[in-house]
């Protein structure tokens, strides 16, 4: 057996980013876009060890639990690779892969509760960034066409899995609000009808690059950032009257130009030209002005869950002193200071501090302070002596998870909990297991925020032995 060979195996279970895994000559076989019940045929691509990854040909029989997708560019595109996963079925298989990283990882035996699912599994992202390009990403049927298939000409939608250049031309999207793909493709067909070039990544030329959409929950505001190389302001002000005309619940609409080879949605100069230039939304009772470049939780909805839920598990009472690790714009600092005496929020990004001090002054929150810093060098014994030592701890550490000089302060610090929050359980697991020595787990809590992914939240509760 090698590279390239076609083998047919059945698909036993889910792995790691959701791809399906069936075993083939005693080795676990890693197949994207087959799931539980599958017989496929696939060929091998990466062969190791003790396992083969396989790019998925056919489905010789599928599960009985396998569904048609309702998008057409489900299984090309990268935003919703589940889509043929029932969601009930999702829901179980994310809280399966939680369970398999505190058991196989964290050497964990605490039970991992029945995960908190989305009430919209579709539609639900407040935020889209879309890009454009003079070259657009085939379609499998075109790819093995015999005739010639130009993929020059005028793409608009999400970057190819991978790819850097290329450009899905959607036809649909069903993770925002319908106006979301409605504006991209009046946008689209409004450059069409101009013979306006997307920007060439390449040659350096162009005008159009992104299309950035923001979708209050609780509100009707709706945000329009477009992003071009050069500035043609009479041009993005026709186009600006187009949407009004089309779209009149667009309440802000911000024009945007990056000049630089940053391939970033957002440039280097910035014209609000309709509206406030911002966004106002809701997590719990605090209200966030959204920027155009501001962090905000993507699903508003499961924010709250997870937020709850983090409440919960730090059981706060009114003289508890919390320090929020990895605070981002301090939205969860700000959800915990409701019972904390006090809540200090550390994180290494600057415009994200400046957020979240802003954050906390327009919700007339005096008892919460953010520190800039990178965790591993300011989460230490000065920070302590000037803020004061932590009753409770709450760290959201990136994908990667925590530092292990951040694990150490941990464990030299002692504090009574610690409530871990993961983007990433497969990372929560190897940093749970360096804890072990002084801490149990009591509760490990998984939320759904991504459906039709395999990106799954998980939430732990550690307390001192």
């Amino acid at each position: 057996m090698k590279k390239g060979d076609c083998i047919e195996l059945f698909i036993d279970g889910t792995a790691f980013k959701g791809k399906g895994v069936g075993r083939f000559e005693e080795r676990a076989v890693f197949v994207k876009g087959a799931m539980p019940g599958d017989r496929v045929s696939a060929r091998i691509i990466k062969k190791k060890k003790n396992f083969l990854e396989a790019k998925l040909l056919e489905i010789l029989s599928p599960s009985s639990d396998r569904i048609s997708p309702l998008c057409s560019h489900a299984g090309v595109c990268g935003g919703c690779s589940w889509q043929h996963v029932p969601y009930p079925k999702q829901l179980e298989f994310k809280r399966q892969q939680v369970e398999d990283h505190i058991t196989r990882i964290g050497k964990c035996s605490t039970p991992v509760d029945d995960i908190i699912g989305c009430p919209t599994p579709l539609y639900y992202r407040n935020k889209m960034e879309y890009s454009f390009s003079p070259r657009r990403w085939l379609t499998e049927q075109e790819i093995r066409s015999e005739e010639f298939v130009d993929d020059a000409g005028f793409a608009a939608g999400l970057h190819a899995p991978g790819r850097f250049d290329k450009i899905l031309d959607l036809k649909e999207c069903h993770l925002q609000h319908p106006i979301s793909y409605q504006i991209l493709d009046h946008v689209r067909r409004f450059a069409l009808e101009r013979d306006i070039p997307a920007y060439d990544t390449f040659n350096k030329e162009g005008f159009f690059r992104h299309l950035v959409i923001r979708k209050s929950h609780y509100t009707n505001d709706l945000m329009v950032v477009l992003v071009s190389y050069y500035e043609d302001m009479n041009l993005i002000n026709t186009l600006l009257e187009s949407l009004k005309q089309s779209f009149p619940e667009i309440t802000t609409f911000i024009y945007s130009i990056n000049d630089t080879p940053s391939p970033t949605a957002y440039g280097r100069i910035e014209h609000v030209l309709l509206g406030p230039g911002y966004i106002r939304d809701s997590i719990g009772e605090f209200t966030f002005n959204i920027h155009p470049k501001a962090f905000f939780q993507t699903n508003t909805q499961q924010a709250e869950a997870l937020y709850e839920v983090a409440l919960k598990f730090a059981n706060l009472q009114p003289d508890d002193l919390v320090y929020d690790l990895y605070c981002g714009v301090g939205t969860l600092s700000l959800y915990l200071s409701k019972v904390a005496t006090k809540v200090v929020g550390i994180e290494l990004v600057e415009e994200a501090i400046e957020n979240a001090k802003k954050n906390a002054q327009e919700n007339e929150i005096n008892h919460a302070y953010f520190v800039k810093g990178d965790m591993k060098d300011t989460f230490n014994e000065t920070l302590i002596a000037e803020y004061g030592v932590p009753t409770v701890l709450v760290t959201d550490p990136p994908r990667a998870g925590m530092h292990p000089d951040v694990v150490q302060q941990l464990l030299d610090l002692k504090t009574p909990r610690i409530v871990y929050v993961s983007c990433d359980s497969s990372t929560m697991a190897r940093d749970i297991e360096k804890l072990s020595s002084l801490y149990k787990v009591d509760a490990i809590q998984p939320v759904d925020m991504f459906p039709q992914t395999y990106h799954i939240e998980t939430v732990a509760l550690l307390t001192l032995k």
